[in-house]
């Protein structure tokens, strides 16, 4: 039996996501979400964690998500969890896990809504994650 790799998350952006482009023009999508928890300690008092979230959005949807998401803004992902390695400069072993969204959306009020421009359909999802060679990948 196959297992399962889901992620979802509902959070809010850290800052604007930053797009690139693969050699044969494929979008990709990089920004972070928080997720905060609210939890008493063991005295009773009140107490938040926040945790930090990157997420990778390839083609239609990482366009998407350029053209509409801004930072402090509310979104639902869906997607899997993914860590890459590489070697970095000086040979050491460097890893990054990352959510891979195949799913958007947009929450909260729509005048919430990024660079001006109408918003789109505000679920944005089940697009097929194209096949991207790791060397395509520019970082």
């Amino acid at each position: 039996m196959a297992g399962v790799n889901k992620a979802i998350l509902v959070g809010r952006l850290g800052k604007n996501p930053e797009i690139k482009y693969t050699a044969n023009g494929t979008a990709i999508a990089n920004f972070t979400i928080a997720t905060s928890e609210n939890f008493k300690d063991k005295e009773g008092q009140k107490q938040e964690r926040t945790e930090w979230h990157r997420i990778v959005a390839f083609g239609k949807l990482a366009e998407i998500c350029g053209e509409y998401l801004v930072k402090g803004k509310q979104i639902y992902i869906e997607g899997r969890i993914q860590t890459r390695s590489w070697d970095d400069k000086n040979g050491n072993k460097k890893y990054m896990t990352e959510i891979v969204a195949n799913t958007m959306q947009m929450l909260g009020k729509s005048d919430d809504t990024a660079k001006g421009g109408t918003e789109p359909p505000s679920d944005v999802g089940n697009a097929p994650e194209p096949s991207v060679i790791e060397e395509d990948v520019p970082f």
